[in-house]
């Protein structure tokens, strides 16, 4: 018995500052934000309890109310655009083509980049005076207009874009693991039924899948939720308030505006956030597991 406890109580020794770390500082400040806002304070926090007034003010707010609409709009698009491209490539690449390494590697250098830099090339890019639109104007085509980061109805889609550009090579990995993991005889037998290749990616491999594709838009959403970077670089959630997001929203208060209150009462919507786009996923894994359990 002595022997057995040993690595036991060793083991817990060597988990106490990771168990510390993950109490004290993750969840302890994550309480304490929530705390904050339910108090009035604002460069510095308060202990005076205020209800649910920072939220009534928050949802009043027409720059958070736009913030939201934003990042919906780009989570969408973002994660399906992502799931889309990257399993295309992924199809692409599974056909065995020359230079695989090469272009795999190409497709998943720009998952490698930070958004900052991300946000930063396609500014430039969409930049109607120094980008593409210049460029092709110079060739002579004095009509051509790709000004999608001032213009107030498409600077949404210019981020989108952007993210789509950074994020599908993750898809694409992801994707390409999977099919290289579904065994041959499929395509022996789909092969010799005559079905076209786009058939058998569409209604064979695809539904298998579906747990790495989820996995794959989980991740994506919950980057989605805390996008930040990539709008401040691109269009610092301009024109107007048209690529304002919630986690930038914050940040301006907190640092800018110095109400702490309201920031943390939109960080805390943020962690809602979260939890709704994780629940569903985790949930589906449970029953998938609890159904092979019974299996």
């Amino acid at each position: 018995m002595s022997v057995k406890r040993k690595p036991n109580l060793s083991a817990t020794i060597a988990l106490l500052p990771t168990w510390f770390v993950a109490v004290v500082v993750f969840i302890g400040t994550m309480a304490w934000s929530i705390l904050l806002s339910f108090t009035n304070s604002t460069l510095f926090p308060s202990s005076t309890y205020v209800g649910l007034a920072q939220y009534s003010k928050l949802f009043s707010s027409a720059k958070w109310l736009a913030s939201l609409q934003n990042v919906l709009i780009f989570g969408v698009l973002y994660v399906a655009g992502c799931l889309l491209l990257g399993f295309l490539l992924a199809a692409a690449l599974d056909r065995k083509i020359r230079f695989e390494s090469a272009f795999r590697t190409i497709f998943l250098y720009p998952y490698a980049m930070s958004f900052v830099v991300t946000g930063l090339i396609w500014q430039w890019m969409l930049n109607p005076t120094l980008g593409i639109q210049a460029s092709v104007r110079s060739l002579g085509w004095e009509g051509f207009v790709l000004d999608w980061v001032v213009n107030r109805d498409m600077a949404i889609y210019a981020l989108v874009l952007a993210g789509v550009w950074q994020g599908a090579g993750l898809v694409m990995v992801i994707a390409l693991a999977g099919m290289r993991g579904i065994e041959a005889e499929q395509w022996k037998a789909a092969r010799i039924d005559g079905i076209p290749v786009w058939r058998i990616y569409v209604s064979i491999i695809l539904p298998q899948l579906g747990p790495a594709l989820a996995a794959a838009g989980m991740l994506l959403a919950m980057g989605v939720i805390k996008t930040y970077d990539i709008v401040v670089a691109m269009t610092n959630g301009g024109p107007g308030n048209a690529t304002e997001v919630p986690a930038k929203f914050i940040m301006d208060n907190l640092f800018g505006r110095q109400n702490l209150g309201l920031a943390t009462a939109g960080a805390t919507v943020l962690v809602l956030g979260v939890i709704i786009a994780v629940a569903p996923f985790r949930y589906i894994m449970h029953m998938r597991d609890k159904a092979k359990g019974a299996a």
